[in-house]
């Protein structure tokens, strides 16, 4: 099957090998839960789907995982059979409805969720599995800092950081780039606003955060940490039908203002990570 894959047998696979940040790796990551951040990767990866990628969207929130319920989905392999040796890695991967692939966390996974020797070796295998066989992988990470989350993070060659224009949120964000700034010594991180009332109301953020981030934060360079704008996805009571429904806004209602924003931000990845040939 085209969309199943069969990990290399490497040693570039082999487990303890650390795996250096691909250029189609999209860490979706956030400050703070509840800024629609699985919501972001899910409908992301069914836009980049529709524009002609293969797509892979990798549940990495191993504590709080609900990817599975956001798509409406009840896999019967997850990424805790992978990690526990129950399953093979092609076996854990589905197809979403968007047209994307999945591979979900599912329950049970508490005990992963602090970055133990045994957990960040099952992650690279697993990774190195993966990655050759997608257009993009996209990294639906915990939201914050912990371990695991940054550790999942550095795996990925751009970070995405969703935010609300909630000040909690915002707050949150702030304190979650600045950590990437110093720790994996990023020097340019892309930003999309959810939830804005007005258009513009996400760049003039982005804008406000840059100036914060200008004033303490450097990067190893000694130059100040870039944030990139990839856009607004504006308030739209589409969203909240599509959610309660367990379906993906890309699909039911991809006329939407929102989905309109989401289709934009594909287009940004895209030439970011996965440009087309000329």
């Amino acid at each position: 099957m085209s969309d199943v894959l069969n990990p290399p047998e490497t040693a570039e696979g082999s487990t303890g090998v650390p795996l250096k940040p691909s250029g189609k790796v999209v860490a979706v990551t956030s400050g703070k839960g509840g800024v629609g951040k699985t919501f972001v990767s899910a409908n992301l990866a069914a836009a980049l789907a529709k524009r002609g990628h293969r797509v892979l969207v990798l549940d990495a929130d191993l504590g709080l995982a609900n990817l599975d319920v956001v798509l409406n989905l009840y896999p019967k392999i997850t990424l805790h059979d992978v990690f526990t040796g129950k399953a093979k890695l092609e076996e854990a991967i589905i197809r979403a409805p968007g047209g994307f692939s999945v591979l979900l966390a599912g329950s049970g996974m508490v005990e992963y969720s602090r970055l133990t020797p045994e957990v960040r070796d099952d992650f690279l295998r697993i990774m190195s599995g993966l990655v050759p066989h997608y257009d993009v992988v996209l990294l639906d990470t915990g939201a914050g800092i912990s371990d695991v989350v940054l550790f999942a993070v550095s795996l990925a060659s751009e970070v995405l950081v969703v935010a609300t224009p909630e000040p909690t949120s915002l707050t949150d964000a702030y304190a979650t780039i600045k950590v990437l700034a110093s720790q994996q010594k990023r020097s340019s991180i892309r930003v999309v606003i959810n939830q804005t009332a007005r258009l513009g109301d996400g760049r003039a953020i982005t804008t406000q955060l840059q100036q914060v981030l200008d004033r303490f934060v450097t990067t190893e360079s000694g130059k100040p940490l870039k944030l990139v704008h990839m856009g607004d996805i504006p308030a739209d009571p589409s969203v909240r039908q599509a959610i309660m429904r367990r379906q993906l806004l890309m699909q039911t209602m991809p006329g939407c203002p929102a989905a309109l924003a989401i289709a934009q931000l594909a287009i940004k990845i895209e030439e970011t990570v996965a440009p087309r040939a000329a």
